[in-house]
């Protein structure tokens, strides 16, 4: 099963699109959501004391990577979009997420 966000598109902005703005839709949305997930989950668990310091650096590597070589735009707008996807979700929809998808998130959105 691939994770798929295509009923749910990432619009950057309400309304209108105004210049530089972007709507992320079907696979850039779901590695959105994969990247959002795992740069959040490195943080609360290395914040956490769960991960060392140099693990959350390789899962914040990670996320950079997909973001790169998965999904179009700028960093503004990608950095737009994943601030969309994370005020969307909840801490524990997030940490959710991660459980169930971080495989398939890595399966699906490749980084070498």
């Amino acid at each position: 099963m691939r994770l798929s966000l295509c009923a749910c598109a990432l619009a950057i902005c309400a309304g209108p699109l105004a210049a530089g703005q972007k709507t992320y839709a079907g696979e850039e949305a779901a590695a959105l959501r994969c990247a959002n997930t795992m740069a959040f989950t490195a943080v609360a668990l290395e914040s956490s004391g769960r991960i060392s310091t140099l693990e959350k650096e390789v899962m914040l590597d990670i996320t950079v990577r997909i973001l790169v070589d998965h999904v179009s735009g700028t960093w503004r707008q990608k950095k737009a979009a994943l601030r969309i996807v994370r005020d969307r979700r909840d801490v524990f929809e997030t940490l959710d997420d991660f459980r169930r998808f971080a495989n398939q998130c890595l399966l699906q959105f490749p980084i070498n």
